[in-house]
């Protein structure tokens, strides 16, 4: 971690108040990978920053210090605020959930925040929310070392196994078997249709579950 940042693309996760006037906040950042800051001062009636520092607004930030806690130094926004709505905005949250639980701190991963931005673009334009959060899911598992393989045949199937991955099987009625032609389907990003959407959420969850063990999503208990 460098003790000093100037200016540096980030999106806020989380934030929570610490003491009179101050905030602890979680971010992505687009070469740090996800930080903790303290925000000295910032709930203030006097400050403007309030109304930036929220999630889905795209910042420059600049921090400094030693410590897996650094202080954020200065802060302006560099875009319009994603509006999501309704379910959108659960998705949302759904997404920093997910990288708060399972990115390291200052661990860098820029092409996940290149998925970050481009699946919030997809929920502000009211994309197909299933598509875009199987895709970012996808890249997220990607990045912790967690692809799917490549050698999967269409005409097979496959079970996931915890630890093990996909491993080809004979086809039965089973929560996590599937077949190789729709993970074909998931792996090029080329498909809507509903039987390889409604596979790689199965798909997803399996592999997302392993990762989290018994820690519980607060945020995919909204969706209905």
């Amino acid at each position: 971690m460098k003790s000093r940042v100037t200016l540096h693309p980030v999106f806020i996760l989380h934030t929570r108040p610490f003491r009179d006037t101050s905030l602890l906040i979680d971010a992505l950042s687009m070469d740090h990978g996800r930080i903790s800051l303290l925000a000295r001062g910032v709930r203030t009636t006097k400050t403007k920053l309030r109304g930036i520092l929220q999630p889905f607004v795209p910042l420059l930030m600049s921090w400094s210090g030693n410590t897996e806690l650094v202080s954020m130094s200065k802060v302006e926004a560099v875009g319009l605020p994603y509006h999501l709505k309704a379910k959108a905005l659960i998705s949302g949250f759904y997404l920093n959930e997910l990288i708060m639980r399972l990115l390291h701190r200052y661990d860098p991963h820029p092409h996940l925040y290149s998925a970050y931005e481009q699946a919030l673009i997809g929920l502000q334009d009211n994309q197909n929310a299933e598509r875009v959060l199987r895709l970012f899911e996808k890249s997220l598992l990607t990045e912790l070392g967690y692809g799917l393989q490549s050698n999967i045949m269409a005409d097979e199937w496959y079970r996931f196994i915890p630890g093990q991955g996909l491993i080809q099987c004979s086809a039965s009625p089973s929560e996590n078997i599937f077949s190789g032609k729709n993970l074909l389907a998931l792996l090029a990003e080329i498909s809507d249709e509903a039987e390889v959407l409604y596979d790689a959420k199965r798909l997803m969850r399996l592999v997302l579950q392993s990762l989290l063990g018994e820690r519980v999503l607060k945020s995919r208990e909204l969706f209905v």
